[in-house]
């Protein structure tokens, strides 16, 4: 792997020679379990980090509660400055940090590249938003008096992110909860558990730079029991999670029972109507990009397309011819287009819904499979597969975190593919391949698409970070990055002041003493 930079990439990030273990977050040392990170690249051993125990817990709590009480006091754009710093520092370290995501988690090193770029980009949207987390002033039906909006940072902020985006999701937490006065407890996925620790160096470094405590930013790693301590705690007002469906209910339900408020962002099933009219230059790299990108592993990854009787035949030939065109294997080679899956569980995952979808009467296009031989030592490597199928069958009604796509057909209007593109649980990401303005406006309509995502002639996959990120349904309801995503890290209070000279009640009630 030297070939590649990758003991270069974590010299500079400071997670080298760490097999012995090392701690996170504000803890210098931990009784915890060791967690090994091993690439699925190469199947070997990166590092290993300690596990959080109660203890740990404990102390991170006390120092992130402790330095909100110091951050909260900053002025908003001063915190929009810090931000504007961690930014440079990730572009500084872009490539070392972009070939740890690709290696520790698997995916092309041009999207371990572009999931940096976004945790810049979102550096640079909170950099500006800073000076603009404004409310409002509100008429008053009493005379003498005006109404006010305005917002408060919440406290300590509880972040789950997953292996797919082992970067990007807390950055898009992190920079809108820090420039809102927020400070963040951080559990990264125990699959790539070294990219939570570089990061964690990275902003340690810009808060010990101005003097900050370093409870500002904290991670904890472990497993689910390290996350249900975060979610069971009522000093953590918000938990934002980002995973299964079923792991949302858990968390969802469980930070009800508090009171608590939760960010979910779980799972999508997402479709592509390709209409009649549809280019077909774009809806080739759309389709194949949404399905293999990140091997199948992206939230927004396309599941489905939906294409019309009329065209069918044409669009499942070029998509399948461009199949033949993918090359696979290790992602740090940029000639490759796929690297491999995140484990062997996920390849078994994998295996087995081929498997139904063929039981349930699919036709098998495109043949999936593990690869074996030489560059494929890790056991993760997979065969894309396209797999002819209808919308009822169970299978195509779950989301299977794995590059399995499922062609279908539509007759009639464009309608009755939205109906069919709707007929799933989950609501994250959605597109259409059109020309036709009609049919594009039904697509984004009240009574078109039911996603948190509705796209037109580009694919279900790749989000810019300027408009609120999340979907409906199972898919959870929460909203990161930008819009007016930052309101979900503050709390809201209404005030209202009366400058007369006199004590007029609302809805004219009168009380007379």
């Amino acid at each position: 792997m030297t070939d590649f930079g990758i003991k270069e990439a974590l010299q500079k990030l400071g997670v080298q020679d760490i097999n012995e273990g090392t701690s996170t977050g504000a803890i210098h040392f931990s009784n915890g379990a060791l967690i090994a990170s091993y690439s699925p690249v190469d199947g070997k051993l990166i590092g290993k980090v300690k596990a959080t125990t109660r203890e740990d817990y404990e102390k991170v709590l006390e120092t992130a509660t402790a330095a909100f009480q110091t951050f909260r006091e900053v002025p908003a754009p001063q915190r929009g400055e810090i931000v504007r710093q961690f930014g440079n520092k990730l572009r500084e370290l872009k490539e070392p940090l972009g070939k740890l995501v690709s290696y520790e988690m698997g995916k092309s090193l041009q999207e371990g590249y572009g999931e940096v770029q976004e945790m810049i980009d979102i550096c640079d949207f909170a950099v500006g938003l800073s000076r603009q987390l404004n409310g409002q002033t509100i008429p008053s039906e009493r005379p003498g008096h005006v109404m006010r909006e305005q917002w408060h940072p919440i406290g300590v902020v509880g972040i789950i992110s997953a292996f797919n985006f082992p970067v990007a999701v807390w950055a898009w937490n992190t920079a809108l909860a820090w420039i809102c006065g927020d400070v963040c407890v951080w559990k990264g996925s125990e699959k790539a558990p070294l990219c939570a620790v570089a990061c964690q160096n990275i902003i340690a470094d810009v808060l010990q730079q101005h003097d900050l405590p370093e409870g500002i930013s904290c991670i904890i790693s472990g497993d689910y029991t390290v996350g249900e301590m975060m979610t069971t705690d009522t000093r953590i007002p918000l938990i934002s999670a980002t995973g299964s469906t079923r792991m949302g209910r858990i968390v969802g339900a469980t930070v009800a029972q508090r009171f608590g408020k939760s960010l979910l962002e779980l799972g999508g099933n997402n479709a592509i109507i390709i209409t009649p009219t549809a280019d077909l230059k774009v809806v080739v790299p759309g389709a194949v990009f949404g399905a293999v990108g990140t091997c199948g592993q992206r939230c927004t990854s396309t599941r489905r397309l939906i294409i019309h009787e009329s065209v069918y035949d044409k669009v499942r030939d070029a998509i399948v011819g461009a199949y033949g065109q993918l090359t696979i294997g290790n992602p740090l080679d940029e000639k490759n287009h796929m690297g491999p899956l995140i484990d062997h569980d996920a390849v078994n995952t994998y295996l087995a819904a081929i498997e139904k979808a063929k039981a349930e009467g699919g036709h098998v296009l495109v043949d999936g499979g593990v690869l074996e031989g030489e560059g494929y030592e890790s056991g993760c490597y997979v065969k894309p597969a396209i797999i002819e199928a209808e919308n009822h069958f169970e299978i195509v009604q779950h989301e299977t975190f794995a590059p399995v796509l499922y062609l279908m057909k539509y007759t009639g209007g464009v309608e009755n593919a939205i109906k069919k593109q709707n007929a799933v649980a989950q609501g994250l990401s959605s597109a259409i391949m059109t020309n036709e303005l009609k049919e594009a406006e039904k697509f984004l309509s009240y009574a078109g698409s039911d996603c948190g995502i509705a796209n037109v002639n580009i694919g279900t996959s790749g989000a810019e970070i300027g408009g609120a990120f999340g979907g409906e349904k199972e898919t959870g309801g929460g909203r990161e990055s930008g819009s007016d995503a930052w309101k979900v890290y503050m709390r809201r209070q209404t005030n209202t002041i009366n400058y007369s000279d006199e004590l007029p009640l609302a809805q004219g009630i009168k009380f007379d003493l």
